[in-house]
């Protein structure tokens, strides 16, 4: 049974703002020999015992530490997410304005999944796995990531930088698909591995939905 993809986001981003660390060596050693296999061979290929010899490792070691190939891909999927998290926040700290933090926000959001062998692999190795989570579950994916983003609007709000009347949630809503679509839908306008045609993207769509104060 896979992992609900919305939990592990959750899950993630839990772990991004508390700044979860590793420090069970032998663990993070299999987690990065995982990831390495699954990013090589993809996760439906793979084997626990794949995962063993590539850490060096016995595979009594994996299975103590990981019950499952199940929880292994858990694991490695939610220490993605949380190191996407972790790069999103630290991106969008560098930037002065509002405006630039949505522009940062989204170029930051499509390079990172698109360029992570792993997450970004799937949707050209093993596509049914991870787009079948993002629009195959009811919205629940989506709504998390919405609620990330509207989390991080209600903040500008608190702050005053946008206007207290803005809806963050339809806000967060429009953001989040305008992502996702460029995402798993192939553009013949917007090449989605030039950061600064994206910028512009955001700058000239994105920026105008907040309701930015003078």
């Amino acid at each position: 049974m896979e992992p609900a993809l919305e939990s592990l986001l959750e899950l993630a981003y839990s772990d991004a703002v508390e700044r979860v660390d590793e420090t069970d060596e032998t663990r993070t050693r299999i987690l990065d020999a995982a990831y390495t296999q699954f990013s090589k061979t993809g996760i439906q290929r793979s084997t626990m015992e794949d995962v063993a010899r590539r850490a060096g490792v016995s595979r009594i070691t994996v299975y103590r530490r990981f019950p499952g190939k199940d929880v292994l891909v858990e694991q490695v999927v939610r220490r993605e997410f949380r190191r996407y998290f972790d790069r999103f926040l630290a991106d969008i700290e560098q930037a002065d304005t509002v405006a630039e933090r949505v522009v940062l926000g989204f170029v930051s959001s499509l390079r990172a999944i698109r360029g992570n062998p792993l997450i970004g692999g799937l949707l050209d190795v093993e596509p049914d796995l991870l787009m079948a989570s993002m629009i195959g579950d009811g919205g629940r994916t989506l709504a998390t990531v919405r609620a990330f983003v509207a989390g991080q609007l209600k903040q500008e709000q608190a702050a005053g930088n946008v206007s207290r009347k803005l809806d963050v949630d339809l806000a967060a809503e429009l953001m989040v698909r305008v992502s996702t679509s460029f995402l798993l839908i192939p553009s013949q306008v917007v090449d989605v591995d030039d950061d600064e045609q994206l910028a512009a993207v955001a700058r000239r769509f994105l920026v105008p939905l907040l309701e930015l104060r003078d």
